[in-house]
């Protein structure tokens, strides 16, 4: 089968490599339709995580057809079409047990090698997962849509361990894909008023197109007085970060209410400094959000009914042999790309 196998950092290679097979009964061969390129792909394209150690076929965010099942699937059979969860989980452990398989003891990820494991991923014309992360897609979704249902769940997951109430305000920092997806289900889901902050003045714009109300510089001098005039003079309730560095961290506790809260769901820096005695003197809550747990099924509804609009999101569709192009502009920030989603 074609791969794109990443043999040094910031080099891909548009290869051959074997196909996979199935090695358990309840394994399913699927032929990869469509995989974007994640920002964590980007991020670990440099080496900067590492979290994505050549030599590795990269991609986690893709949908596909089944092609074999393994003796024990019931769920699924050949030429069904179907997108799967990033998160192998084992089922077995106390996260598992609980319903937060996105804390899995054993979890691994496609498309990563760390210290702890290696799995290739979804950047090549064939994957093999576990039937458990498979789901049926709904409708006429195509492959390309159902391709972005992974951000749209970490998305989601971010919005649902949220103690948001209605018509509460909620601000989005960071109108990448995921803040954007964010901003969509917020728009879903909520009465509250919405408001995006980016730096990209284009980015601002795709946060109105999404469904924000207001869209707001984070380095206008004028920031906090217009938080206040947006939020009856007491900051946000409710804010998400989706970029994971230092500034925009800074702008979101800035921002926040007293006895607000803080979801975090970008993760570019592996630390930061916090301003603690702001923090702790509102008493703002901080809540760390992981991946999916569970999600799926919400956001494919939610696509399905034209609620989440993923094309809106997909800046290009090309062929994954082209994906060292596509992996320099993203990691460039050319073009003001949101998605590349690589057809192998």
């Amino acid at each position: 089968m074609n791969v794109l196998l990443m043999e040094e950092y910031k080099k891909l290679r548009f290869t051959g490599a074997p196909d996979p097979a199935i090695s358990s009964s309840h394994d399913v061969l699927v032929k990869v339709k469509a995989a974007a390129i994640c920002g964590s792909d980007v991020h670990g394209f440099d080496g900067s995580t590492g979290r994505r150690k050549p030599p590795i076929i990269m991609g986690h965010e893709a949908a596909g057809e089944v092609v074999e099942t393994g003796g024990d699937v019931k769920r699924f059979h050949a030429g069904d079409r179907i997108v799967f969860d990033s998160t192998i989980y084992c089922g077995a452990c106390y996260f598992c047990q609980t319903g937060q398989v996105n804390l899995c003891d054993h979890r691994v990820v496609l498309g990563v090698s760390c210290d702890e494991y290696r799995r290739d991923g979804a950047f090549a014309e064939y994957v093999v997962v576990p039937d458990h992360i498979c789901y049926h897609l709904p409708g006429d979704l195509s492959f390309e849509e159902a391709s972005i249902a992974e951000p749209a769940g970490v998305a989601a997951h971010a919005l649902r361990i949220t103690p948001i109430t209605l018509n509460e305000t909620a601000a989005v920092v960071g109108a990448g894909p995921v803040g954007l997806l964010l901003i969509q289900i917020l728009r879903a889901s909520m009465a509250g008023k919405i408001i995006a902050l980016d730096t990209n003045p284009a980015r601002r714009r795709a946060g109105l197109s999404a469904g924000a109300d207001t869209a707001l510089d984070p380095g206008d001098a004028g920031l906090p007085e217009k938080i206040r005039d947006l939020s009856g003079g007491r900051g946000i309730d409710r804010v998400f970060e989706a970029v994971g560095a230092a500034a925009p961290i800074r702008t979101a506790v800035s921002i926040v209410r007293k006895g607000g809260s803080i979801t975090l769901i970008g993760n570019v820096s592996p630390a930061i400094e916090l301003p603690l005695q702001s923090v702790v003197s509102r008493q703002i809550s901080l809540l760390g959000s992981c991946a999916i747990a569970g999600e799926y099924p919400i956001v494919l509804d939610l696509m399905a009914r034209k609620k989440i609009d993923a094309r809106s999101l997909i800046s290009r569709t090309a062929p994954l042999s082209e994906g060292q192009m596509w992996f320099d502009k993203l990691y460039n920030r050319e073009d003001d790309l949101l998605k590349v989603v690589l057809i192998p």
